[in-house]
Formats: C-alpha cells, sequence, structure tokens
C-alpha cells in the first residue's frame, strides 16, 4: 500500500526537496502540497492523505492551529501528522502532540529519518523514541500550562483501564515498542496491541503519542527533568 504524503510548509525550496525525497521512494508518494496551515487542512480532505508533515510555523494558520483542525475532524481520523522545526527544543511540540499530532522530526533530521518517520506514522506508532522528545514532553508537562483541570479529568478516565492496561501504558509512555513492552511483561506482541488498542478506545486517544500525553498528564508517569 503507497503512503500518501501532504506536504505543508511556507518554504516551496524545501517542499520540493521533500517532494524529490518522499517519490523516490516506492511506497509513498506526495499527494499535495501546502503553503500554510489552512490550506494543508483543505488538502488534508481532499487529498486523501495518509500522512502530513507539518510546519509548525507558517503565516496565517501556523501548523498547531491546522493540527487541531485536522485532529478534531471525524473525517480526518485516519490522517497522522509529523510535526516540522528549526528548533530540537520548541515550547509548541508539546502543544502539538497535545492538538492530536504523532510526534515532530527537526527538518535537520537525515533523510533515512524522515521516511522512517513517515512510515511510523503511517503505521500509528508515536515518534517518541529520542530521548531529546522524551526530554521535551517532561520538561514542559512538568511546567505546566494551566491545563491541571483536563489533567484531573484524563486521570479520572484512567479508572476505566484495567490493571494490565495501566502497565502496559506506562511501557508506552516509556517510548517502547510493542516488542519491547512484551519482552518486559512477559506476555505475546498481539496481546500487548490488544491492551494498547484498548487503552486507546478508553482514553479517547488517537495514537500512542495522545496515549503518552495522557499518561504524563494524569500523573500516572511523573516526568524527570534532567
Amino acid at each position: 500500500m503507497t503512503i500518501r504524503v501532504l506536504l505543508a510548509d511556507d518554504q516551496a525550496l524545501l517542499r520540493s526537496a521533500f517532494k524529490v525525497l518522499v517519490d523516490s521512494e516506492p511506497d509513498m508518494e506526495v499527494v499535495a502540497e501546502a503553503s500554510d496551515g489552512a490550506e494543508a487542512v483543505e488538502l488534508a480532505k481532499s487529498s486523501a492523505a495518509d500522512v502530513v508533515l507539518m510546519d509548525i510555523r507558517m503565516p496565517g494558520t501556523d501548523g498547531l492551529a491546522a493540527t487541531r483542525l485536522i485532529s478534531a475532524d471525524p473525517a480526518l481520523a485516519h490522517v497522522r501528522v509529523v510535526m516540522l522545526t528549526t528548533f530540537e527544543v520548541d515550547e509548541y511540540v508539546v502543544q502539538s502532540l497535545r492538538a492530536g499530532a504523532s510526534g515532530f522530526l527537526g527538518k535537520g533530521a537525515e533523510p533515512d529519518e524522515l521516511l522512517g518517520a513517515i512510515r511510523i506514522a503511517a503505521a500509528g506508532d508515536a515518534l517518541l523514541s529520542p530521548v531529546a522528545t522524551k526530554g521535551l514532553i517532561a520538561k514542559f508537562l512538568a511546567q505546566g500550562d494551566g491545563s491541571d483541570d483536563d489533567g484531573a479529568v484524563r486521570g479520572e478516565r484512567l479508572d476505566a483501564l484495567t490493571g494490565r492496561e495501566r502497565e502496559v501504558l506506562v511501557q508506552v509512555a516509556g517510548g517502547h515498542s510493542n516488542d519491547e513492552i512484551a519482552e518486559r511483561l512477559e506476555v505475546s506482541p498481539l496481546t500487548v496491541k490488544t491492551h494498547v488498542n484498548r487503552a486507546m478506545a478508553k482514553l479517547g486517544a488517537r495514537d500512542r503519542a495522545q496515549l503518552v500525553v495522557i499518561a504524563y498528564e494524569s500523573g500516572l508517569v511523573r516526568p524527570r527533568v534532567e
């Protein structure tokens, strides 16, 4: 199956470079390009994209607002957003994850990293393995941003999880894959996948990235700031 990619960046040169790279792969293709967030939202609807590479900072409707609009649209529930940022540490990254993004990637990433990110997002996994990303989440969730009430509500929603689902959620928040979690908990990867899917359904999470944020916001996992 070919992964359909939408490029959203206000710099035409960068879009061109990304397009050449993506189109060189046999399992993916660029189906549309947007120069701002508003256009990205419309093209996400009309192009049937699977993954959006979304620049955070664009004129007009920025990437954060566009991500919120995409994740809030039931018709776009299958669309995964990967945020692109020039900065390794960007306060908007956590907000992007809360808004529904599957993760983020620096614009200075190697070509293989970018292509891998597209495949990971298309598979429904989170781009949260790098230490920098987990450190970023820990830093900004530790600071808080006025969403304590929301965190309390999510903490109550954890009551719907079984003990095993909570265990799996803790492992997901640690950035571990299903195979790694299966080995740690001495169960099969299929069992882990079932627990992850049930936790997502109970918590209303679009993907693993939101599970990680919920785990931190609810207090199930405590952020560690270096």
